[in-house]
Parts: C-alpha cells; sequence; structure tokens
C-alpha cells in the first residue's frame, strides 16, 4: 500500500515559524499537529513541511516554550 500525501499548504493564510533559540525540542508541536507537518530534521530540531501544513496554529497554541508564532502567508508566484 502507498502512501499519498496530498500537498495542502496553498489552503493556508497563517505561516507558523519555529523560533531554534526558543525551541526546546520537546516535540509537542510534532506530537500535537493535525496534518503530520511538523518533522523532526537532523539536529533533533523540529520544522515544518509547509507543502503540507494548514496554517491552523495548534502548534502555536501547544508550544510550551513559546516558541512558534504566525505570520501572514505570502505565497510567490
Amino acid at each position: 500500500m502507498t502512501m499519498v500525501i496530498k500537498k495542502t499548504g496553498l489552503w493556508r493564510t497563517r505561516r507558523p515559524i519555529i523560533d531554534k533559540e526558543k525551541c526546546t525540542k520537546c516535540g509537542i508541536c510534532w506530537m500535537y499537529c493535525p496534518d503530520n507537518a511538523v518533522l523532526k530534521n537532523h539536529d533533533d530540531y523540529y520544522e515544518i513541511n509547509y507543502e503540507i501544513c494548514k496554517g491552523c496554529g495548534i502548534c502555536v497554541e501547544e508550544c510550551p516554550a513559546e516558541a512558534i508564532t504566525e505570520v501572514k502567508e505570502t505565497f510567490e508566484e
């Protein structure tokens, strides 16, 4: 069975940004993301896959370190 990931990031109006300086690598953003858009990278920090992130803001609300903020999305064409 093949898993297909649809690129739904174009629905987003707000873009979450992770501040590595504040991030404690707790993984709560990853745990609560309903779209599996948060991934752990090679240095154990988390990053957001913007191709599937819908900008729901759950990661922003759940981050205990307040390391994630949102900015208005601007798509470049």
